[in-house]
């Protein structure tokens, strides 16, 4: 099993680059995903835009949200979504903010 090493502190994560354990997040864990997993070297105000939207939905609902409503709450296009993670918003956007894989997501 894969895993992040950031400042000493071991992250797991699956075969895929998502995490095992989503309550290990944080900001840190956030940029080194970002920088490992997307080549975001750093992440922008509208990054973290995304990243929190989708991080609190998932808090609330235990499931990630669809993208429709990442676009519709960042007020961004899903091409300039696909600019800011290159995987797009359910892979890219959503290992970035230490979620699971969402379902459906290849």
């Amino acid at each position: 099993m894969p895993e992040l090493d950031i400042n000493g502190k071991k992250i797991a994560l699956n075969d895929d680059g998502f995490m095992q354990n989503p309550d290990e997040w944080d900001d840190e864990v956030a940029k080194a995903l970002a920088k490992a997993e997307e080549g975001i070297e750093t992440m922008s105000e509208d990054h973290w835009k995304v990243v929190n939207f989708i991080r609190e939905y998932f808090l609330e609902k235990n499931l990630a949200p669809m993208v429709r409503k990442v676009c519709k709450n960042s007020g961004f296009p899903l091409k300039y979504i696909f600019e800011l993670f290159p995987s797009g918003p359910a892979k890219g956007a959503c290992k970035v903010a230490g979620l699971p894989k969402p379902d459906g997501c290849v």
